[in-house]
C-alpha cells in the first residue's frame, strides 16, 4: 500500500514589504524632485521677467486683460487706452502727486513701509476702512506680475516680486512702470492715456492741480472722476497739492 506524502505548504517570504517600501521611497523622491524643479523654474522665469522688464516697456498687464474679459462677460462696451511714455516725458507734478497720495516714503524705503502696514492692520482690526498700506513698489509688482486678490499666497508673491524690482529696477524704473501701467480710469491705463482722457493734453504738461486730480482717483479710478469731481475728490486734490510741496525735489538716486 502506497503511503501518501504530506503536502508541504509554501511559506510566504517577507520580500513584498521591502519592495513596497522601496516604491514609496521612489514616489517620494519623484515628488521631491518635481517640487525642486518647479521651484527652480519659477525662480528662473520670474527673475528673467524682472530683468527683461527693466529695459522693455510693459505694454499690457494681467489687470488689463481681466478688465477686458469682465466687460465682455457683462456685455459692456470695451474701452481700452494705453500707450507707453518714458519717464522723461511724464510731468514731475504727476510723479510728486502719486508719491504724496500713495506712498510718502517711496524715495526712502526698500519696498515696504512697515509703519503704514502696521497702521492699516490696527485700523482694520477696529473695523475701519483705510488704504491697505501698500507702497508704490508693491502696487507695481502686483500690477505687472500678478492678479488682483487678497489671499496670503498672492501677498507672498507680491512681496517676492517687490524685493526683486527694488533690487533689479531701482526707484526711477519702478516709478516709470507704475505710471505707465496703473489704472487711471475705466479702461484708461498709464499717464499718457490718463492726461489725454481727463485733460486733453500730453503727460508732460500737467499742472499741480491736474496731477493731483489723477492721483486723487487712484483708490477707485472706475468710480471717481478727475474732472467734474465730487466734493470728496476735490478735498483730496487740495490735500495732495499741499503734500506735493513737502515732497520737494525728486531724486531717485537717493543721493
Amino acid at each position: 500500500m502506497a503511503v501518501k506524502k504530506p503536502i508541504q505548504k509554501k511559506t510566504t517570504t517577507g520580500k513584498s514589504k521591502p519592495a513596497s517600501k522601496k516604491s514609496n521611497r521612489n514616489l517620494m523622491q519623484k515628488i521631491k524632485w518635481f517640487f525642486i524643479k518647479a521651484a527652480l523654474w519659477f525662480f528662473g522665469v520670474s527673475i528673467a521677467s524682472v530683468v527683461i522688464f527693466k529695459y522693455v516697456p510693459v505694454f499690457f498687464t494681467p489687470l488689463m486683460v481681466i478688465r477686458v474679459i469682465e466687460n465682455k462677460m457683462a456685455d459692456k462696451e470695451v474701452y481700452f487706452d494705453h500707450n507707453w511714455e518714458p519717464i522723461e516725458k511724464i510731468s514731475k507734478n504727476l510723479q510728486k502727486a502719486v508719491i504724496a497720495s500713495e506712498d510718502g516714503t517711496f524715495l526712502y524705503h526698500n519696498g515696504f513701509d512697515f509703519k503704514a502696514l502696521q497702521k492699516a492692520y490696527k485700523s482694520n482690526e477696529r473695523g475701519r476702512r483705510i488704504r491697505g498700506g501698500s507702497t508704490i513698489s508693491q502696487q507695481t509688482a502686483k500690477n505687472v506680475f500678478l492678479w488682483q486678490g487678497k489671499s496670503y499666497f498672492r501677498k507672498g508673491l507680491e512681496a517676492y516680486f517687490t524685493v526683486l524690482i527694488e533690487l533689479i529696477w531701482g526707484k526711477e524704473r519702478i516709478m516709470e512702470v507704475y505710471l505707465n501701467s496703473i489704472e487711471m480710469g475705466d479702461g484708461v491705463y498709464g499717464a499718457y492715456a490718463a492726461t489725454e482722457y481727463w485733460y486733453r493734453r500730453d503727460a508732460s504738461s500737467l499742472t499741480p492741480m491736474q496731477a493731483a486730480g489723477i492721483a486723487a482717483i487712484l483708490p477707485n479710478p472706475r468710480k471717481f472722476k478727475a474732472t467734474g469731481s465730487s466734493s470728496y475728490i476735490v478735498r483730496r486734490k487740495e490735500r495732495i497739492v499741499r503734500e506735493m510741496r513737502a515732497v520737494g525735489k525728486i531724486n531717485y538716486d537717493g543721493k
